[in-house]
């Protein structure tokens, strides 16, 4: 699961009223300064009659969800106070709902879950572009084979309009987070004990080496993820702070990360 080890704050939170069910949804900006709204998954367990454990473990060994998973600290509301939840992205989360078996949970619960299963995403989506905190009252509520396709294409085509978003800005927002990063850091490090600015210049361009062939392979953006793992494996919080001492392991660490993602294939860096 990503983030493990710390809980994001929540920039908004929202309670959504899915046909008598408080749904909590949150509007989270990720350590890649991604914004996007993430739902905790317990309580809609707990509305389906599901129990936790399994469906955490299940979460846990989908090689898609467990990425995509965060701690999130969001509202408690039976207790009021906060407390950290496991949460997917809501673009996540009809994958996790359809991998619900309906046929294999009791046939009370079969309904409720087709209902969330056709219904769920796109109620919380509207939630957070529209204000609308209640499922409608209108002739689109219904049942009919109709309304079901209606629902079900609006959630493909938000499927497919983040896929567009996310592979369109890729490339751009790996360039702009590095530029970013790189000036918050530039006054950062002691030249004496730390790694030269033409070392730290050649870290740089090896974590971004890493960061695109990862990306490349996973669709995702990987260049947060390369920094921080360079940060929790060499105990550090900027590629700057490393001791001159420590970057010939450091590059070769990532040089190997390089050729195992590539097969083999020698490092540009």
């Amino acid at each position: 699961m990503s983030n493990e080890g710390k809980a994001l704050i929540p920039i908004e939170e929202k309670l959504v009223d899915f046909y008598g069910d408080e749904l909590a949804a949150v509007l989270v900006q990720d350590d890649i300064g991604e914004v996007q709204v993430y739902v905790p998954v317990r309580p809609i367990c707990s509305y389906l009659g599901l129990a936790w454990p399994p469906q955490y473990s299940r979460i846990q060994r989908d090689p898609v969800l467990s990425e995509a998973a965060s701690s999130v600290t969001v509202t408690v509301t039976e207790v009021g106070q906060r407390g950290v939840m496991v949460c997917l992205p809501l673009k996540y989360l009809p994958g996790w709902l359809f991998g619900i078996s309906v046929n294999r949970v009791r046939p009370e619960l079969q309904g409720k879950i087709i209902r969330y299963q056709r219904e769920c995403y796109d109620v919380l989506w509207k939630a957070f572009q529209t204000g609308r905190l209640t499922t409608d009252t209108d002739i689109m509520q219904g049942d009919s084979p109709a309304v079901q396709a209606y629902h079900l294409a609006m959630a493909v085509v938000e499927l497919a309009r983040n896929q567009v978003l996310m592979e369109t800005r890729l490339s751009s927002r790996l360039d702009e987070y590095g530029r970013r990063l790189e000036q918050i850091e530039a006054t950062l490090g002691d030249p004496g004990r730390n790694v030269s600015p033409e070392q730290a210049s050649q870290l740089s361009q090896a974590i971004k080496a890493v960061a695109m062939k990862l990306s490349e392979k996973s669709g995702r953006n990987e260049y947060g993820g390369v920094y921080g793992e360079l940060y929790r494996r060499f105990g550090i919080t900027s590629y700057k702070l490393l001791s001159a001492q420590r970057f010939q392991p450091a590059m070769r660490w990532l040089t190997e990360w390089y050729q195992s993602v590539t097969g083999g294939e020698e490092a540009p860096f």
